[in-house]
């Protein structure tokens, strides 16, 4: 595997590897540019080489307690997953096992609950949805049913039928309930059946709280964000709304706000939203915004393959190489 990688980091070193799309690309080329390629499996390289055995993550530079955490790992694996190489003999199945390992152990037996927040739990449940399937691992089917079912009972024992840190919470916020949403439509996509009513129930959360200039906001229809607003937005696309008045406002929100969503603190977590947001809005305006995510990667992905911010190298390397993955097009989540 070792031997691999170093053939694999060569050839893309110098430029001398193209991969074909599935399709993604609107225009006449097939072709991911090679300079998308050659950061993703820099990232996808540095991942690795700072698993650990249990499967976690530790990145140099700044603290990096997130990559130990269910969550963060499960991201991490959805990049190795996004990339397209067979994840039972392909160079990255041994990380994705080690993963998928971490996820289940973290997973309470009786309540399927994943980690200690609900944010942890619903990146773990995407990770376990689209690992399922694809995966030879006879574990993966009755711990994603676990994990869904306790997102729907969750969302039942909320007055605002949508989600927060807990599954006993009784209030909800947008970003929380961003995370379960997405699992639950990958989780539906992986043939676990999603009642519709879950997924309306939890749009009318989103509708309270979009405010009038089409951004969302935490809890309520005030202090709208980029970050916030691309859950909101990707909400909506997911569940086929997309030529809904809230959809087209939210994306025009967006636009408003500039590639960065004009918020720099979640700067990273924006940009996995964003990617999704914009795919689903249209082809062009993904076309531009992928261009210059991009550029700026490129420019901010240090020598190692990671990425940083405040929430560590694993996180950031995992949502910025996410914010890529859609020129791959792999995932049944990354469809249009």
């Amino acid at each position: 595997m070792a031997r691999l990688f170093v053939i694999l980091f060569v050839l893309y070193g110098e430029g001398l590897l193209s991969v074909s799309a599935q399709g993604i690309f609107e225009g006449p080329t097939q072709f991911i540019p090679v300079e998308v390629d050659r950061m993703y499996v820099k990232g996808l390289l540095f991942l690795v080489k700072h698993q650990n055995e249990d499967g976690s993550f530790s990145s140099p530079g700044r603290t990096d307690n997130y990559g130990k955490q269910p969550g963060v790992v499960g991201l991490a694996l959805i990049t190795m997953l996004a990339h397209g190489d067979d994840p039972n003999r392909g160079p990255f199945a041994l990380a994705i096992k080690r993963g998928l390992s971490l996820i289940l152990k973290n997973q309470n037996k009786s309540t399927g609950y994943i980690g200690s927040s609900m944010y942890n739990h619903g990146f773990a449940a995407l990770a376990l949805a689209e690992a399922y399937g694809h995966v030879n691992d006879k574990r993966l089917g009755p711990a994603l049913k676990k994990a869904t079912d306790l997102i729907l009972n969750a969302q039942k024992r909320s007055r605002m039928n949508a989600w927060r840190y807990s599954p006993e919470s009784s209030d909800a916020d947008t970003t929380v309930s961003g995370a379960q949403i997405v699992a639950l439509f990958a989780a539906r996509n992986a043939g676990i059946g999603i009642p519709q009513d879950s997924i309306e129930k939890a749009l009318q959360f989103y509708i309270q709280c979009q405010a009038s200039d089409g951004g969302f906001g935490y809890t309520s229809a005030s202090g709208s964000n980029g970050p916030r607003t691309a859950i909101g937005a990707l909400a909506f696309a997911l569940a086929k709304k997309k030529q809904s008045e809230r959809f087209k406002a939210a994306i025009d929100y967006l636009v408003s706000k500039g590639s960065d969503g004009g918020y720099d603190h979640y700067y990273h977590y924006f940009l996995y939203y964003a990617s999704q947001a914009y795919f689903h809005a249209s082809p062009k305006l993904w076309a531009e915004w992928n261009a210059t995510n991009i550029k700026r990667l490129k420019e901010t992905q240090q020598e190692d393959g990671r990425w940083d911010s405040n929430f560590g190298g694993t996180f950031a390397t995992a949502a910025s190489l996410l914010s890529l993955a859609l020129n791959y097009r792999y995932l049944p989540i990354y469809e249009r």
